[in-house]
């Protein structure tokens, strides 16, 4: 059984299957574990720059939390809605943080799971019996599994389009995944001369273009020196979303207040293109059984309800329920 995906929606999909005594395998194109839970170093820098924080509103996340909290993976971040200001209203809502940084979540869940990462899937054709997976030469770590008699997708809808054999995909599926849309973001990640100074939670969500959010890594308890994560807002995002680097830097951290200010400036920034960052239409179950084919699932944070984190890790567990229980497996 193959997963394709590595963010949080394959990692709890593999590790339920498992689980259930399937022999799985994950593959990713990445260089790490998490997808959009993403974190990268920038000199002495440490930046969560894909998915800030979540919440846990399901009695099952809610479970997963807790025992991310005992393990040490997660702490609590802040409580409330994040407003321009800071927090505008104490909801009472808990918004969790990775730890030592966001990826220390999805690694944490990729224990004694096999997952090949750097491993690209280019196509995937079926005949009878299974799904056979094609690779364009390009994975670092070389060919993914040849063979699947079960198939997990948690790429974004476009992509699990171009993947599956469209011979094989019933056109009620195809319809329900071309349904799914995204908004983009454009993500700097900024190596500061000092801190922001933007009082607790370090972090801040403007109430509209050009930012949809921006936050010090360092006071988030991240990083060991000043570090920005800027996220565009979807307008934004798709005006610049062929600029240049430089481009892209100068228009989102000039657009925060403390760096505009001139109260920081940026020593070092790289540009993260997040081309399918959120979905703006879903499908509205946790994931998609294909009518036709080997088994198979498509998952992932397009699927169902809840927040990002929480979307992907429903997703996932549904999936591999789903799996399961056509499989007759556990």
């Amino acid at each position: 059984m193959v997963v394709i995906g590595a963010g949080l929606a394959g990692l709890f999909a593999a590790r339920d299957l498992a689980a259930a005594g399937a022999a799985v395998t994950v593959v990713d194109k990445g260089r790490g574990v998490g997808g959009r839970v993403a974190t990268r170093r920038l000199g002495p820098a440490t930046i969560d720059h894909g998915a800030q924080f979540f919440t846990a509103r399901s009695a099952s996340f809610a479970a997963e939390v807790a025992g991310w909290l005992a393990a040490g993976v997660a702490a609590p971040w802040f409580t409330g809605v994040l407003g321009a200001d800071g927090i505008v209203d104490d909801d009472g809502e808990t918004r969790f943080r990775g730890v030592p940084a966001m990826t220390g979540i999805a690694r944490h869940l990729a224990v004694d799971l096999d997952v090949r990462l750097g491993t690209r899937v280019a196509a995937v054709r079926a005949d009878a019996d299974a799904w056979h997976l094609g690779d364009d030469g390009a994975g670092a770590a070389g060919p993914p599994p040849r063979r699947a008699d079960a198939l997990v997708v948690t790429a974004p809808a476009p992509q699990t389009l171009a993947l599956l054999d469209p011979a094989v995909l019933d056109p009620t599926d195809r319809l329900a995944l071309e349904r799914i849309t995204y908004d983009p973001c454009l993500a700097v990640l900024a190596l500061l001369d000092r801190p922001l100074a933007l009082g607790p939670p370090g972090a801040r969500r403007p109430s509209g273009e050009p930012l949809a959010w921006y936050a010090d890594n360092q006071a988030k308890g991240v990083s060991a020196v000043p570090a920005l994560t800027v996220h565009g807002g979807p307008a934004t995002s798709r005006t610049f979303w062929e600029a240049p680097d430089d481009e892209v830097v100068a228009t989102l951290v000039g657009a925060v207040p403390a760096v505009a200010a001139g109260g920081a400036r940026v020593l070092e920034a790289q540009v993260q293109r997040w081309r399918y960052a959120q979905a703006t239409a879903r499908h509205a179950e946790a994931c998609l059984v294909l009518r036709s084919g080997p088994p198979a699932v498509v998952a992932g944070d397009a699927f169902g309800e809840g927040g990002r984190i929480e979307g992907a890790a429903r997703s996932g567990m549904a999936a591999a329920t789903a799996l399961a229980e056509r499989l007759g497996l556990g």
